[in-house]
């Protein structure tokens, strides 16, 4: 119900779904301030509509230029003068600068939470609330007109990721001085020519011998976790599947010789990598590092590019190594008769289709790419796998039998292994359902789009593809929060987009089957050798870092088996 105006150019509102009260923008504009464009009879900037259909209720945005109401009340300018000052503020500039927005309604609520100042820790389970109360969709206000259209439900993702959209470079190009423009920020025609180059480098027979290469490093992590737990059976394990994860991706994509899990300059190539990744976070929540020149000035600004540099050196010494090793009487022609190349092999044999080779920019884009998204989202999925069994012993017990009966000790595992361990399999799914080691991708819309149920959006539209959000939705999987693997048992059914731990459409995840297999391995030598249990003491929570981390770590304790 509108409450009295509280200010000549604005009313409050109290929704009936929710406790506080929120700015209200009527669906025809902001009204005119006194001296504005539309008071002297000039053309008002033009609304930008997302959609006129209603959804029940009104999420409530995020939005850094609005007053906070006093719970339960209005909040009057004896109460609350810098609020006030400040929703004038806010005011003034919408009605200035920005179109007025109507999302998926009559009216647009614009406005932040009474506790706007969330801790990083609840962005998960703030978007679980409006799960609940949203099923389908729900917008996200940003600032000025800037609109984020989060999406988690299954008929809307399939229609998304079926289209050829763009990621939104606006968020996205915060990556480039670390990562470059390799597959993940790539668009248009110039990404698709790379998909189909790297695409042989995934082939299953190029994958095959990987599963020794990916056991050695598992085995190498393992014997380490043996002479810790000797001191310590806690341990914090993200760390060191993190360094096991790197390890083999280096032998198996960039056929480098040696462990990574024993070296000084690895160790500094994850740091690097955990830095980069936290302040890509916080540089989008801060509407002033959006600005190139501001950040470059900024202490996170300096950080960023000391932090993009060393991991520049450490894919630079790569490159060089797998280089001049190819110099060497006869290696070339070896590699050359090769029926599958490696990645790093493909990338510098490469020829573009136009005939020219792939530049040295090119070239190190992918491989700081492939580094990082090689190495880091299934240390992901594999930490968070080892949670859910740890918290589940009667299924972690069960995929110990299946995978002791199957492999025996563990001396040996190949290919063939990781298709006959279906209960495994069943419980990887459910915890990468449970935690999904991307938890969203981001899309632009360059045309308008229509959902099955009728609705729209219009071009320009910048999508938020929730798969945290899609994987917890109660509409979607029933009980979101329990661990139930029988979800994944043979015969069983889902929509086809229902489950994208590795995304979906034709920008699904290149190495899908390379991190599955992975994934396998890792658990299934894990699991022959220790017995795991969560700590109490050290709860994990997860927070989104382009990859799905824990804020306090992931700590588990670890039994030796006999």
């Amino acid at each position: 119900m509108l409450q009295k105006p509280l200010h000549h150019e604005c009313l409050w509102a109290e929704h009936p779904q929710t406790s506080g009260q929120y700015l209200w923008v009527p669906a025809s504009g902001l009204p005119a301030r006194p001296g504005s464009a539309a008071a002297q009879g000039r053309p008002a900037l033009p609304a930008q509509t997302v959609a006129a259909q209603s959804l029940p209720g009104v999420p409530v945005p995020s939005f850094p230029l609005a007053l906070r109401a006093q719970p339960g009340g209005v909040a009057s300018p004896s109460a609350e003068p810098a609020h006030l000052a400040m929703a004038c503020v806010a005011h003034y500039f919408l009605s200035t600068y920005s179109p007025c927005v109507s999302l998926w309604g009559n009216s647009f609520v614009a406005a932040v939470p009474r506790n706007s100042q969330l801790q990083e820790d609840q962005d998960l389970p703030e978007l679980l609330k409006r799960v609940e109360k949203f099923p389908c969709a729900c917008p996200h206000w940003l600032w000025g007109s800037k609109v984020l259209f989060t999406v988690y439900d299954p008929d809307y993702m399939k229609v998304i990721l079926g289209r050829s959209d763009p990621k939104p470079l606006g968020t996205y190009r915060f990556l480039a001085p670390w990562i470059g423009y390799g597959l993940l920020l790539l668009n248009g025609q110039t990404w698709f020519q790379h998909r189909r180059m790297l695409t042989p480098a995934f082939h299953y027979d190029i994958l095959k011998p990987y599963v020794g290469l990916m056991a050695d490093s598992v085995r190498v992590m393992l014997d380490k976790w043996e002479k810790l737990i000797s001191q310590d059976s806690h341990l914090e394990i993200f760390g060191h599947v993190s360094l096991m994860t790197l390890d083999t991706i280096m032998k198996c994509a960039f056929s480098h010789q040696g462990s990574v899990q024993t070296d000084r300059n690895s160790q500094s190539y994850m740091q690097a990598v955990e830095d980069l990744k936290n302040l890509f976070f916080f540089r989008i929540r801060n509407i002033f590092y959006h600005n190139d020149t501001i950040y470059r000035l900024t202490s996170d600004g300096r950080w960023n590019h000391r932090a993009s540099q060393l991991a520049h050196q450490h894919t630079e010494r790569v490159i060089n190594l797998r280089k001049a090793h190819l110099q060497k009487e006869g290696e070339l022609e070896k590699v050359r008769k090769k029926r599958h190349l490696d990645f790093l092999d493909i990338l510098l044999f490469s020829k573009m289709e136009n005939g020219s080779s792939l530049s040295d920019e090119d070239l190190r884009a992918e491989v700081d790419t492939f580094m990082f998204e090689g190495h880091d989202t299934t240390a992901s999925g594999i930490s968070w796998i080892l949670y859910a069994l740890a918290m589940h012993p009667e299924h972690q017990q069960r995929c110990r039998e299946e995978i002791q009966g199957l492999l025996g000790d563990g001396a040996s595992i190949s290919w063939d292994h990781l298709d006959q361990m279906p209960y495994t399999t069943m419980c990887i799914k459910e915890a990468l359902r449970l935690y999904p080691p991307v938890p969203g991708v981001g899309r632009e819309l360059t045309k308008p789009i229509t959902f099955p149920d009728g609705r729209s959006l219009p071009k320009g539209i910048m999508i938020a593809l929730s798969f945290y959000a899609l994987h917890h939705n109660p509409e979607v999987w029933p009980n979101p929060e329990v661990f139930d693997p029988s979800r994944f048992a043979p015969g069983s059914t889902q929509h086809s987009h229902a489950f994208l731990p590795f995304s979906g459409g034709s920008r699904n995840c290149i190495g899908k089957q390379f991190a599955m297999k992975e994934l396998k391995v890792a658990v299934a030598l894990t699991l022959l050798r220790f017995e795991l249990s969560p700590d109490p003491s050290r709860v994990p929570v997860p927070i989104p870092r382009i990859v799905l981390m824990s804020k306090s770590g992931i700590h588990l304790h670890l039994r030796k088996l006999l």
